[in-house]
């Protein structure tokens, strides 16, 4: 089945059922400095550089799997971590407090913060310069909505797949993510952020389920092998088969 076939498919079992989210506050802890969110604001009027364009064809989207990414993409820099924490109180922190710290500060203010061993950060790494995009459904009600899922390296950016379909290249993020590497060798962690662009999209709790999620089809070998199935073997891929891997109905 050709790729462009697939999404048809994929659009004829998601249901498209958006929601209104709401976060909560929480207080910060000294290690942090003020965060500012312009970049990601930004991202959402910028995607066009940062989602495979129409140089991408479904089709034969494993052929292109090594072209840029972001190219002139600016706003998608990451603050430098030492903008978010205070990296000289951090190194006398234990990885058990950092993670605490990190995961607390990041509640209820349209941030998640999860964290990784080094390690595994390095294998993710690895396969995401093999294998660029993905599909993840995110469930909602009695259906699911299809998120289009992008990788480079330091970054993650994840949008509606019917966005993306109807809008091309014009189709705006819903989700950014970051991964810090300043500590993996001190500490043997890397600090993982993701930015909630439109709250009207995702809730925190949605955002980070799709974070961790896409994580897993990287670092899980099963996992791994349809996500491989889909940037290079595009004709034998199944979305049934996510969908059965994730636990959820075919419907």
């Amino acid at each position: 089945m050709k790729l462009r076939r697939i999404l048809g498919s994929i659009s004829t079992l998601a249901k498209n059922k958006f929601s209104s989210s709401s976060s909560s506050s929480s207080s910060s802890r000294q290690i942090f400095t003020a965060c500012s969110s312009s970049w990601q604001r930004d991202a959402s009027s910028k995607l066009s550089e940062a989602l495979p364009g129409n140089h991408i064809k479904w089709a034969s989207l494993g052929s292109v799997r090594n072209s840029r990414f972001a190219s002139g993409f600016t706003p998608l820099q990451p603050k430098p971590l030492d903008s978010i924490m205070d990296l000289a109180r951090a190194k006398t922190k234990s990885p058990e407090e950092l993670t605490s710290i990190w995961d607390d500060y990041h509640l209820g203010r349209g941030h998640i913060g999860i964290t990784m061993k080094a390690q595994l950060y390095r294998l993710l790494e690895q396969r995401a310069s093999e294998c660029r995009y993905f599909v993840i459904p995110l469930w909602r009600g009695n259906g699911y909505i299809t998120m289009f899922a992008q990788v480079e390296a330091p970054h993650m950016i994840f949008t509606g797949l019917e966005d993306y379909k109807a809008r091309g290249t014009q189709a705006a993020p819903y989700l950014t993510t970051t991964f810090y590497t300043e500590l993996s060798e001190t500490k043997d962690l890397v600090f993982i952020r993701g930015d909630v662009v439109f709250t009207s999209k995702l809730t925190d709790e949605e955002a980070k389920w799709i974070m961790e999620t896409a994580q897993s089809f990287y670092l899980n070998d099963s996992r791994y092998k349809l996500l491989e199935r889909f940037n290079k073997h595009t004709h034998d891929f199944e979305f049934k088969d996510v969908l059965q891997a994730l636990d959820m109905p075919v419907l």
